[in-house]
């Protein structure tokens, strides 16, 4: 029992050391201010919430009765509206200094240390316990240090500097020749049940059931030079490989290349990588780094290349490459199987760096979209104590992403 409970206080603070550590990627207190995304809140909101948000969670499930600081919560206790790119916040807000800022989350950490200490443990940890709300707010900071990074990369790089532990992968070159390789169909069942091994949020809980037909899917992951033709052709120009909603998107954002691209004239593709914190030249053997509305219309204009049906898997589809190629889920890896949790580099690595029975990055490297909208299973609940988490996103517009 004391075991249990000194392992998951080793995760919570790993996880809270971790989100900090990213934060020190900021040079100056003034970088806490920029809005590099301005569909988002500055970094100084996020430097907080992870931290407000465990406070509002304790509070709600009646383990915590009071407020650590009332104001600094009160300001980052709800983020942008993800539910739409297009919903801009313009709200002047007054925020507090990263000092404040800091000392709030260290109050924060001593509360849920102490709450880890002393609130009572049994077996096993459920929807009930009062440790699953421990768990998802573990969680839920591991999210937001995955979009944290990706807003920190989007500051100016005056604004930046590197850290010796988030270190960038130096294997750059020419990227392989992809190819479509079999896949074998089957049965894919999808779900969690009550109690699950490990945490799950409410909409990966229940059952799903669907027969798969054999299909190929690509050996390697897009990489930068395989989408750079894209480009190249215009492709963000021709609306004719565009949803509707992608023609508004890339309108509305005056978008011409990926986000993470720099357009340079000197560079030899054109463009330039922004890392990071820094920009290097462009690593074309690296996957290229899109959202649905990009990879869908590179889809349908290498399908029309190619005279192939090309497009993105399904979530069972998905499934069934990794049952394929990868029979051990993350609690048996003695080693991750690909560029995944911060265990080789904070960067991606080369498509084939990671080979598994065949195919690249199965999972790791990139998030890797699929044709599948966000739904509940047959048995879906919400939970309690974040009843907002997943039912505004079933609304067919919000894609699953996978592989990690």
């Amino acid at each position: 029992m004391d075991e249990k409970r000194q392992e998951i206080k080793r995760y919570f603070n790993d996880t809270y050391d971790i989100y900090e550590q990213l934060f020190e990627c900021v040079k100056s207190d003034q970088g806490y201010y920029e809005r590099p995304e301005p569909l988002r809140h500055p970094l100084i909101f996020y430097y907080g919430h992870t931290a407000t948000f465990f406070v509002n969670k304790l509070v709600v499930s009646k383990l915590y009765d009071s407020r650590v600081d009332k104001d600094v919560e009160s300001m980052m206790a709800i983020g942008v509206d993800e539910m739409s790119w297009d919903d801009l916040d313009n709200t002047d807000y007054q925020w507090p200094s990263v000092a404040e800022v800091k000392a709030f989350r260290g109050k924060v950490r001593d509360l849920v240390n102490h709450l880890i200490d002393t609130m009572p443990l049994s077996f096993p940890i459920d929807w009930q316990s009062p440790f699953w709300i421990i768990m998802m707010g573990i969680e839920h900071e591991r999210i937001h240090l995955e979009t944290s990074s990706v807003l920190i990369r989007q500051l100016d790089l005056e604004f930046v500097k590197p850290l010796p532990e988030w270190k960038l992968c130096e294997s750059r070159g020419a990227a392989p020749e992809n190819s479509l390789l079999d896949v074998a169909g089957g049965n894919i069942k999808l779900g969690r049940s009550h109690p699950s091994e490990t945490y799950g949020w409410d909409n990966e809980y229940g059952s799903f059931n669907t027969a798969v037909e054999d299909f190929k899917a690509s050996q390697f992951l897009v990489s930068n030079e395989e989408f750079l033709p894209f480009i190249q052709d215009g492709g963000y120009d021709c609306d004719q490989w565009w949803t509707e909603e992608g023609v508004e998107w890339k309108r509305f954002k005056k978008v011409k290349h990926p986000v993470f691209w720099v357009a340079d004239d000197n560079a030899e593709s054109g463009y330039r990588y922004r890392a990071l914190y820094e920009e290097i030249d462009m690593p074309m053997n690296w996957p290229v780094e899109v959202n649905y509305l990009e990879a869908k219309a590179f889809c349908n204009w290498l399908s029309n290349k190619t005279c192939k049906k090309i497009r993105l898997p399904t979530e069972a589809e998905w499934y069934g490459l990794r049952h394929q190629c990868i029979d051990q889920d993350h609690l048996e890896w003695e080693q991750a199987p690909g560029n995944i949790n911060l265990e080789y580099y904070a960067s991606s690595t080369p498509v084939d760096a990671f080979m598994q029975k065949g195919f690249g990055d199965v999972v790791g490297n990139v998030w890797q979209w699929t044709e599948t909208a966000i739904d509940g299973f047959d048995g879906f609940k919400v939970h309690p104590t974040y009843d907002d988490f997943s039912v505004p996103t079933f609304d067919g517009r919000h894609n699953l992403i996978k592989g990690g």
